[in-house]
């Protein structure tokens, strides 16, 4: 391998996370803005109106039980979108080709695009965490793995909305799974309620489901109790990871829908 072939182009990965997050920044309203409000909403309707009825659910109060599933719901969900997004428009307009040729490597694309998506996610899941304070009181046990669960997730999810932008012939497309998959996981995944709740045959039917194991171990961040255990959540994630990157290469490797 030559020196130029082993050289990391840093000014390529910033160009296209600087332009990524410049775009973000311009639709401030739909980007930030919404997902802050529908969150918000959720937190008026189950954990002010329903929350007080509800009680505690394993010691915490059910207020701020569900800020660690609120999370997560909108990380998973604006992870997909973002890095999908990315990568299609410039499928969709042509201007791909110009990416392809440009003397950045593969890697070094993801990177840029996959990087920036996650930066948003990341922070917009900061911005989540600070609108919570507003409705309900709530800490956080363990700092360092909620960040670790943060950035993880936000990582992986944003290679698999990378891989849906790629994968995607059109608009409709590319909502197809958040819509249609991702979301309603979430939704039955934890997000408002404990799976040890659930009757025998139904939780056992939830633990298929790997959005579950995604909230238990970010939750256990916060309260320190989780429905499975931490090191199944970690290694879900790590799995869902090495999975992500490994069709990114095929990919690229083959040119599946990225080179005709």
């Amino acid at each position: 391998m030559t020196a130029s072939a082993m050289h990391f182009n840093i000014h390529g990965v910033r160009a296209i996370y600087r332009f990524e997050m410049a775009r973000w920044f311009r639709t401030l309203l739909s980007s930030i803005a919404s997902p802050v409000i529908s969150t918000s909403l959720y937190f008026i309707v189950f954990g002010a109106a329903i929350g007080a009825r509800m009680g505690e659910i394993g010691g915490v109060p059910y207020g701020a039980f569900i800020i660690p599933g609120l999370v997560m719901l909108t990380l998973l969900t604006e992870s997909i979108s973002n890095a999908a997004f990315g990568i299609f428009m410039p499928k969709w307009s042509g201007t791909i080709y110009e990416v392809l040729s440009a003397p950045v490597s593969t890697a070094e694309i993801v990177i840029g695009y996959v990087g920036a998506a996650a930066t948003k996610s990341v922070l917009l899941g900061f911005l989540i965490l600070a609108t919570a304070r507003v409705f309900v009181p709530y800490g956080i046990e363990h700092p360092l793995w909620m960040l670790a669960f943060l950035v993880l997730t936000a990582v992986s999810f944003s290679l698999f909305g990378f891989i849906i932008g790629i994968w995607a012939e059109s608009w409709e497309k590319l909502q197809i799974v958040p819509l249609m998959i991702v979301t309603p996981l979430a939704f039955l995944g934890g997000s408002f309620y404990s799976i040890e709740m659930l009757p025998g045959i139904w939780r056992e039917i939830a633990l298929f489901n790997p959005v579950v194991y995604l909230i238990s171990g970010f939750r256990w961040s916060f309260f320190g109790a989780a429905d499975v255990g931490v090191g199944t959540s970690l290694a879900m994630i790590g799995v869902f990871l090495v999975l992500c990157l490994s069709t990114i290469v095929w990919m690229f490797r083959s040119g599946y829908k990225i080179k005709r």
